[in-house]
């Protein structure tokens, strides 16, 4: 099982995306840090380095590797 310290998700609560990226790492009981950006503003400078200055949800990283948006489960 992965922990949560490699799986990071940037999310926001309208982001249909995000919700279901999280839905599919909960159904594949992968644990994740979620990152709310509308209660945790001071973490979007973090969103905005690893996106190059988009402001989009979800952005996963998981073991180093970016993944901005969210295609659907495995």
């Amino acid at each position: 099982m992965t922990t949560a310290s490699e799986v990071i998700i940037y999310t926001h609560p309208d982001c249909a995306f995000s919700a279901a990226a999280k839905m599919d790492y909960r159904k594949r009981k992968v644990a994740y840090e979620d990152v709310d950006l509308s209660k945790q503003e001071d973490r979007i400078p973090e969103l905005l380095a690893l996106t190059k200055g988009e402001r989009v949800t979800p952005v996963i990283v998981e073991n180093g590797t970016v993944t901005i948006g969210f295609k659907g489960g495995t």
